[in-house]
């Protein structure tokens, strides 16, 4: 990431790094699967014959207690007959007609599908029995003007096991913390153009990150459901929450839309012509091996956002888009966090161990969600900064075409010849732009014919190393300190990828 701030540091103001969108569901976990739903109806001395009975009257509760709510703070309650309108957008509009300055804007209720459980009629046995199945029930969105997260909702499910979903925006949260910290800035939608003071700024992002959310999240969801709260007596636990989706972005502030402009086209085509599966998985944090039997894919959109270009692997996704002319964001989005690890403790087999396990879903997890997704988004920028402003191509390459004495004499490169360009094409492969390339690497990609053979193979390591001391001499890489890798230069990525542009490229193109 570095190296592409530098890159563009005439072009750039700075970035900022945090959560954007994120949607916490909030699950009854006593009674989210069906022995723990059989245990409570028994609790309750709820038969079969009566579980219908019985949820309604739960429903008719949570009905209640949200006109209630829309009642007490004089906001409206109103029924969608369409799941597809935007609720966000509706809400927006009654904010800004009825100019809410804070609380409850208005409370929204529309039919949604939704996981529950019913009574099914076994014939076999001739008895009920309780399953669990997908069907539609009424669903209940309160939307807040909230005075530290600006426009947030809660959204709850009137049919048990009463899930519960709370969506808040990072971004929202920190024009809010800027304006208590007296840090000014310029805000459109959802991203910002302008920060002051952007090193504040991101420690004051940074805090969503550490922040123990349970506490509040509780306190919302026993705000709007009243079935939850001890004096009501189903002696429910508390909510167990978890992310559902969590959306966490880089933005590089550019001084104007035309400096983004400028560079963007070989963005989006760099991204989309070189990044791979290999670079994709890499960017992710996921192996390239034969173990992966998953799909990875990329695809470009036109939106009114801007020009995305959107990777996924699997469940999980890191996209780039410019936003409001002259951001450029990087979005990376774990729907799955399974397919990640973290360093934790756990039980196996009464014993307490501590390793590397799948990444949870809950709260519990959120540093190296965190963690996950930062990398994430600089690994992307990384591969990016190869990108950069137009050159005439005899600037880049005649420098390279003389010899160099370093004290050493090194012959010149000749950089469209054959062996040359089948060198830089090899070093220039998207699984080595991370980490870099050893001698073993070149070796299993020039001539693997040679690698079962011990005098071939040394033979060859040689002729590599010397082929890799040519290219060090002229500055088009440069070994890891404390390794055997070697990873390309600014000048390196310059030479390298206009030598094998000029070889592949038709004369019919050239000569036009």
């Amino acid at each position: 990431m570095e190296r592409f701030l530098t890159r563009h540091r005439d072009r750039i103001t700075g970035s900022i790094t945090g959560f954007d969108r994120i949607l916490f569901r909030g699950s009854l976990r006593s009674i989210c699967y069906r022995e723990g739903m059989d245990i409570f109806l028994s609790s309750q001395r709820v038969l079969y014959k009566d579980f219908r009975t019985f949820v309604q009257k739960l429903s008719a509760g949570i009905k209640a207690r949200a006109e209630q709510l829309a009642q007490q703070a004089g906001r409206p309650f109103v029924y969608l007959s369409s799941a597809q309108e935007s609720k966000e957008e509706i809400a927006r509009r009654i904010q800004r007609r009825d100019r809410v300055p804070e609380g409850l804007i208005c409370v929204l209720s529309c039919v949604e599908p939704c996981q529950t459980f019913g009574i099914r009629r076994d014939r076999e046995r001739k008895e009920l029995t309780l399953v669990g199945q997908e069907r539609k029930c009424l669903h209940f969105y309160f939307y807040y003007l909230d005075r530290e997260f600006g426009l947030m909702h809660i959204r709850l499910q009137s049919w048990l096991p009463m899930s519960v979903q709370v969506c808040v925006n990072g971004r929202e949260w920190l024009a809010r913390a800027m304006h208590r910290e007296g840090i000014t800035y310029e805000q459109k939608d959802n991203c910002f153009t302008r920060i002051a003071d952007l090193p504040r700024a991101q420690a004051l992002l940074d805090q969503l990150g550490e922040r123990r959310w349970e506490k509040l999240l509780t306190a919302w969801a026993q705000r709007v459901n009243p079935w939850v709260a001890p004096r009501a007596g189903l002696h429910l636990r508390g909510y167990y929450w978890s992310f559902r989706q969590a959306e966490y972005a880089t933005d590089v502030l550019f001084q104007t839309a035309e400096k983004l402009a400028a560079i963007y086209p070989a963005l989006v085509r760099q991204a989309i012509e070189q990044f791979g599966a290999p670079q994709v998985m890499r960017f992710l944090g996921r192996r390239t091996n034969s173990r992966f039997s998953g799909e990875a894919s990329s695809h470009l959109e036109r939106r009114v956002e801007g020009t995305c270009v959107k990777h996924w692997v699997e469940e999980n996704s890191i996209k780039m888009y410019d936003k409001q002319g002259s951001v450029l964001r990087i979005e990376t989005t774990i729907n799955n966090p399974r397919r990640f690890r973290v360093r934790r403790r756990a039980t196996r087999q009464g014993k307490v161990v501590l390793g590397w396990l799948p990444l949870r879903k809950g709260i519990a997890d959120t540093r190296r969600r965190v963690e996950l997704s930062r990398a994430a988004n600089e690994r992307y920028l990384e591969a990016l900064a190869v990108v950069g402003e137009p050159k005439a191509s005899h600037r880049i390459l005649d420098p390279v075409s003389r010899a160099v004495e370093t004290p050493r004499r090194f012959r010149a490169l000749r950089p469209i010849s054959p062996e040359d360009s089948r060198l830089f094409q090899i070093i220039l492969r998207g699984e080595f732009h991370l980490q870099g390339v050893r001698n073993q690497d070149l070796q299993r990609h020039l001539e693997p014919a040679a690698l079962s053979d011990s005098h071939q193979r040394r033979q060859l390591s040689g002729r590599i190393t010397r082929q890799l001391a040519l290219l060090r001499a002229h500055g088009l890489i440069y070994r890891v300190l404390r390794t055997h890798y070697y990873r390309t230069t600014r000048k390196g990525q310059e030479v390298m990828t206009t030598a094998l542009k000029f070889r592949n490229t038709d004369v019919a193109m050239l000569a036009a």
